[in-house]
């Protein structure tokens, strides 16, 4: 075959390929509200490196570090693009003081702890995230130093201190040198040391404890300091206690994405147990959109370090953790705020207050709940109407929940029953569209509108997500768009091959 013929015969291909090229450069921007996160405790995610196991002791999880580490989380991270996470949280990374495992007896602001790795493991970390298109925050302390922490013995720091030690029901935290960030010599060393460490490893954002222990001026000044350094950076924030009105001035201060911490009881009493109405997450949420400046940016979790594990819940109600997880993390992955799921909620970790609920990971349990997460992490990924649309209730009766999330034209419908029963919930066309269906992202149900209405049958204990489409027929244009290339492209070989034989009338191949 002639050069020429072989230029007409990759015609086709390279019209398709631009095609696909064009759309990869109209790649939306990915925003916070986009991201799915995983939270983590560094010391008891993985062991990757050996080297640094000094002080550890395996027989004393209460008390002692057990080796997890940054090398740790770089071999995981496949583990965890798989199940469809784009970010990762890590517990405090500072130099601690012995047996602090958990990163809250911060010794050296400056430092990495040596049982986690050094400064550059932790910089690979965050390169081979970004590999992955997955971003990386730490917790960074602001609130409290190590009991024994140099400050601590300096008469000229005195005033860096508040006069009473932090009060908190985590023994961890119960009684620490609390920090006085009104003192200005404070302020500044914190900001300074916060913009440090973005430009020493490039991280992509913060998770901030204790805002309520903090001055509203503090965080204004945090906030408009890092985003200085990176107009992207992302703040993540949890206060110990308050009002949404309280939490709302936290946002329109700088933190992005404040812990909605009111909705996690709701959270958790609507699917630790059967036939439990969902009204109250509905009513909040409705709260939510009066209240904040920008509701889909919270973060909304079900359990984390400093609580029980949200499957001693389910456990204390007698029921069986693994379906109780599916439709907890299904509403979690369909609601409107950022879902953050804590380390070991895979496996449908258990335990009382820490450090129970914070063992040494095991990725060798079964993988059926791994797989459920991925699945709805993907839809997630995929439909933007899942995590910057708004939400509708469109039924919910004793557990049988039916809501719609919409977005720049896109709408999507959840349902989830969460009773002892099948259901069936007809929805009046006038809620949505008529003559269209709904087709099944989860579980490939397909439901079609018939006098005026969509009917959707939801068997006992399970769940689907559903895109609004026009109903399914023969697409004329695209199958004659089709047929034209092929006859094009016949056209073309045609022609090529006249013209090599008049050049070369003795060719016979």
């Amino acid at each position: 075959m002639s050069k020429k013929s072989l230029v007409f015969l990759l015609v086709p291909f390279l019209l398709f390929s631009a095609a696909f090229s064009a759309s990869a450069d109209k790649k939306e921007e990915r925003l916070w509200e986009d991201e799915i996160v995983y939270s983590l405790m560094v010391d008891r995610f993985n062991n990757g490196d050996n080297t640094n196991d000094e002080g550890v002791d395996y027989s004393d999880p209460v008390n002692s570090f057990q080796g997890g580490d940054f090398r740790g989380i770089i071999q995981q991270l496949d583990y965890l693009k798989d199940m469809g996470f784009t970010t990762i949280m890590l517990s405090p990374v500072f130099k601690n003081e012995e047996n602090g495992f958990h990163g809250e007896w911060v010794n050296d602001f400056y430092e990495t702890d040596p049982h986690f790795g050094t400064i550059d493991e932790l910089k690979e970390l965050v390169n081979e995230a970004h590999k992955r298109d997955m971003k990386v925050m730490f917790e960074f302390v602001t609130t409290h130093v190590g009991p024994k922490h140099p400050w601590t013995k300096d008469p000229s720091k005195r005033d860096w201190f508040k006069k009473e030690g932090l009060d908190s029901t985590n023994k961890w935290l119960n009684g620490l040198p609390q920090l006085d960030q009104d003192n200005e010599e404070v302020k500044a060393y914190l900001i300074d040391a916060a913009k440090w460490w973005i430009e020493q490893t490039n991280i992509d954002g913060y998770s901030l404890s204790g805002l309520d222990l903090a001055p509203l001026g503090f965080w204004e000044e945090f906030s408009a300091a890092v985003k200085e350094k990176n107009e992207n950076f992302y703040l993540a924030g949890t206060a110990g206690e308050g009002t949404m009105d309280d939490l709302a001035k936290y946002q329109k201060a700088g933190i992005d994405g404040v812990t909605d911490s009111i909705m996690t009881e709701p959270l958790r009493n609507s699917y630790s147990t059967i036939d439990v109405s969902s009204k109250s997450l509905m009513d909040m949420w409705e709260k939510n959109k009066g209240t904040y400046p920008d509701p889909q940016a919270l973060g909304a979790l079900f359990d984390d370090r400093n609580s029980t594990r949200y499957t001693k819940d389910m456990v204390d109600n007698k029921e069986y953790p693994g379906a109780r997880w599916k439709l907890a993390l299904f509403y979690l992955y369909t609601q409107p705020e950022v879902p953050i799921v804590f380390y070991g909620t895979e496996i449908a970790v258990n335990g009382d207050l820490p450090p129970d609920n914070v063992p040494v990971m095991n990725f060798r349990a079964d993988d059926e709940l791994m797989e459920f997460i991925g699945r709805i992490g993907m839809i997630r990924q995929e439909q933007r109407a899942l995590s910057r649309g708004d939400m509708e209730i469109l039924y919910e009766k004793d557990g049988m929940l039916v809501f719609k999330r919409e977005y720049e034209g896109d709408m999507l419908v959840a349902a989830i029953n969460n009773t002892t029963k099948d259901r069936t919930v007809v929805i009046p066309a006038d809620k949505l569209e008529d003559d269209k269906e709904l087709r099944g992202l989860f579980a490939s149900d397909l439901v079609k509108s018939k006098n005026g209405e969509y009917k959707i049958v939801v068997d006992r204990e399970m769940m689907e997500v559903y895109k609004l489409a026009d109903k399914a027929g023969y697409n004329i244009p695209f199958i004659l768009s089709i047929f034209a290339v092929f006859i094009l492209f016949g056209f073309f070989m045609y022609f090529a091959w006249r013209r090599g034989k008049k050049r070369n009338p003795y060719e016979t191949s």
